[in-house]
């Protein structure tokens, strides 16, 4: 257990992802107090993003974007002492570092700069494999094989104690591999308050906040459903966790900046690509069902109560392989007779194209049925039918493809015309491919200056006492009548992608509004109102504590966000999409 009695720690987010707000860590550092600046720019898609950076660009594979924030902002947090700590350093956290220490040359300055790898087993897959791991798919169950020779990523998501290492070490600046998105805060706290490996609740409370503040703008606004209750959305500042001792913290922002932070905004970013009650990292597992939230004044949300449990033993590997190549046409059906103009393009497309459906690895076909009866304008009497290729012959989904669709266009239906571009040749695409490793297997190699340190990523064997989460007492809906409304009248959601997998989180605002949504959203129910979790398996997740259900969608997004063809392919809408599902509703929790 923490005995430290150091004040709390206030640790600034500047970016969510790779593209993010460049001028965000400057209004971070100087927009109000901070004690640390960290941002994350990294995901599944973003490494492979990388792996394509470095081929045409050696000695590339970092994002550069992190580099332009330390031109805006190195000097002013060497004065005013505030740490840096982001996982920028992608696929080459040492080629990052150079990078800002050019920077730092440029500007006459001397700060201390490290970086975090180890990470990358790209290159030591085949060592890791005949040690015994076979890198099984974590959906599947299938072991990777041969498709090890495909591999352009594999990186194990890496926890905090590098990054303390670094802290340790004097570092002002830290860069890591791929490290977790919230790694970045947990460390600076852990750093600040002298916690041991062991400090589970601590560390779980640091994860949390780190959750909460990874995606930048998400918590003050950003992505929520109830946006048109804040009064400010159009330019929403970036947040900050205050971690205490304790591992609680208080998630705020920046006075006179736009957007919220409310209980209703964490919520809604506590239920961002998670799955179970039990959020698994390489430093704690964080219990997501015995979390408290409070508001404790204007923009200021309090997070205690989080129980930890021991990290796993092993580390989660997210791997990315070249998929071949993709193609599609896609085709507006106006007015009438809507099916037939789909069966007509169908029929004539194949005919046209030199390969048949058979030839291809893959094939997709998406009718979206978008069009109205008696439609008021032209946009509305439109669906539109996709023809969607892959294969890892780029020929056969390049130009011999395409042009069949080009080549119907006078001989087909009336009204035709593609909604998409031209003809042209076929994308690359990756697949993603997550599996679990050894921790053992996996060190990290802390650089500060030029010195290099090896710290052991498994967690320590020590005993632990189990614990029990006590759920809120259920609060029943007075009986009384039902009116038809959209979900989204008294409910929020925020879903995303889960490598293969979509999660779709979906919060009450009211204890009385939980428990009658409890009751009501069961797998089953869903299924019946969303086709999508129909044709999938779903689990559903209860977290009353935070008055929230979360369902996961297997094989939603198919081989990853890479590949997916859904229109929407890492499932951000997935959620608004259920609350404007029509259900009826008790009306008192309605009134």
């Amino acid at each position: 257990m923490s005995t430290s009695t150091a004040p709390p720690i206030r640790i600034a987010n500047c970016s969510g992802f790779f593209g993010d707000r460049l001028s965000a860590a400057s209004e971070m550092v100087s927009g109000g107090p901070i004690d640390a600046l960290t941002g994350d720019w990294l995901a599944e898609l973003t490494m492979l993003i990388l792996s394509r950076i470095a081929a045409k660009r050696p000695g590339a594979g970092y994002a550069r974007t992190f580099v332009t924030q330390m031109e805006h902002v190195m000097g002013t947090c060497l004065d005013s002492g505030i740490k840096v700590v982001s996982n920028a350093g992608g696929l080459n956290p040492a080629g990052c570092a150079d990078a800002v220490h050019e920077v730092a040359d440029r500007f006459g300055l001397n700060p201390s700069i490290a970086y975090v790898a180890g990470d990358d087993l790209t290159d030591r897959l085949g060592d890791v494999i005949a040690a015994g791991n076979d890198f099984a798919h974590l959906d599947t169950g299938q072991p990777l094989g041969d498709l090890a020779e495909r591999i352009v990523t594999a990186n194990a998501y890496i926890g905090c104690w590098g990054i303390v290492e670094a802290l340790n070490q004097g570092a002002d600046i830290v860069i890591t591999g791929r490290a977790t998105d919230a790694a970045v805060v947990a460390g600076p706290a852990a750093w600040h308050h002298g916690w041991a490996r062991d400090d589970w609740d601590a560390l779980a409370g640091a994860i949390v906040a780190g959750h909460v503040i990874e995606c930048g703008g998400q918590v003050t606004g950003g992505n929520y459903s109830f946006f048109t209750e804040i009064a400010d959305m159009t330019y929403p500042g970036f947040p900050w966790a205050e971690v205490a001792a304790d591992g609680s913290s208080v998630i705020g922002k920046h006075s006179g900046t736009g957007g919220e932070v409310s209980i209703g905004t964490v919520t809604s970013q506590l239920l961002y690509e998670i799955q179970s009650e039990r959020y698994m990292n390489p430093d704690v597992v964080s219990r997501f069902d015995s979390i408290d939230l409070n508001q404790t004044g204007p923009d200021r949300v309090r997070i205690s109560g989080v129980r930890g449990e021991p990290a796993p033993p092993t580390l989660k590997v997210a791997m990315n392989y070249q998929g071949g190549y993709r193609n599609q046409i896609s085709i507006g059906l106006t007015g009438l007779d809507i099916e037939a103009k789909a069966e007509l393009i169908e029929r004539q497309f194949w005919h046209a194209c030199p390969y048949g459906p058979e030839d291809y690895e893959t094939v997709v076909r998406k009718f979206l049925p978008t069009h109205k009866a008696d439609p008021a304008t032209n946009e509305e009497a439109v669906a539109v039918y996709k023809i969607i290729v892959k294969d890892p012959d780029e020929r056969k989904v390049g130009r011999a493809f395409s042009n069949a669709g080009t080549e119907i266009g006078l001989c087909s239906i009336p009204g035709m015309f593609g909604t998409g571009g031209g003809p042209g040749p076929g994308q690359p695409f990756g697949v993603y491919w997550p599996a679990l490793v050894d921790a053992t297997l996996v060190p990290m190699e802390v650089v500060v200056d030029g010195r290099l340190a090896v710290v052991d990523s498994t967690p320590p064997e020590v005993p632990f006492e189990p614990f029990d989460v006590v759920s809120p007492s259920r609060v029943d809906v007075r009986p009384g009548p039902k009116r038809a409304a959209p979900l989204g009248t008294l409910f929020g959601t925020r879903s995303g992608d889960k490598g293969p997998n979509a999660n779709l989180g979906i919060f009450a605002r009211s204890a009385e509004a939980y428990w009658w949504l409890s009751d009501f959203l069961t797998t089953e129910q869903l299924a019946e109102l969303m086709p999508e979790a129909s044709q999938h398996r779903v689990d559903r997740y209860d977290l009353p504590n935070i008055l929230s259900l979360n369902f996961i969608f297997h094989g939603l997004l198919e081989e990853g966000v890479a590949a997916s063809t859904r229109q929407d392919p890492q499932a951000k809408a997935l959620g608004e999409y259920l609350r404007a599902k029509v259900v009826d509703i008790p009306m008192s929790l309605l009134e």
